[in-house]
């Protein structure tokens, strides 16, 4: 059995939507974080920094949602959510990259600025850097987003990372540009992603 251990709405979602997208056998432990559940001596043993997510498949234990994917998509779908050309896997890889690098970075800055860090550690002018370091990267992926409804030549990894993060964007009231707008609605549709999030909030 598969467990993925998360938080709902979290990074664990993308993992989710994958295992779901896979139609794979598996279970979602929340891990309480107000209860310091990320800090038991159990948890520590799977995540030794107490984060989250985290997937056990049999005696493989991973970290990093981006990771964590790829891992899914390689050993159970390879086939599906991954380009089947080496060259294609190859941008795949990069676009993984831009989105966990560039992309996201600049939100969880304003995550960690809004309500993560203690107070004293919170900055508020990091708000309106974030800001704009967000929209830069915006503005440059927009002009390599392509005009098909996915990155590739069908649904990938990349998609669902590309998706969620920029659903978080949303969450945040962080502007996209169109093309990048439209390719968010399209794919946030998506009945795996549906399936993940209802699993994830019965837990």
């Amino acid at each position: 059995m598969i467990t993925l251990y998360g938080i709902p709405r979290s990074r664990s979602l993308r993992v989710s939507w994958t295992l779901e997208e896979l139609r794979l056998d598996w279970q979602y432990h929340k891990v309480d974080f107000a209860k310091g559940e990320h800090r038991s001596a159990e948890y520590l043993a799977l995540n030794p920094c107490g984060k989250i997510p985290t997937l056990q498949d049999g005696d493989i234990v991973m970290t990093e949602s981006a990771a964590i994917c790829l891992y899914l998509a390689e050993r159970y779908g390879p086939s599906q959510l991954l380009p089947e050309s080496i060259e294609d896997r190859a941008q795949h890889h990069r676009w993984v990259q831009l989105v966990t690098s560039e992309l996201e970075q600049p939100l969880w800055t304003m995550g960690k600025h809004r309500f993560a860090l203690p107070e004293p550690q919170r900055v508020p002018q990091m708000l309106e850097i974030a800001a704009w370091e967000f929209d830069k990267i915006c503005n440059e992926l927009e002009t390599q987003l392509p005009d098909s409804e996915t990155l590739f030549d069908s649904f990938t990894v990349a998609d669902i990372l590309l998706t969620h993060t920029l659903n978080w964007a949303v969450k945040f009231e962080q502007p996209l540009p169109p093309k990048l707008a439209a390719y968010r609605k399209r794919n946030s549709r998506r009945p795996a992603l549906a399936a993940a999030l209802e699993k994830e909030m019965a837990s």
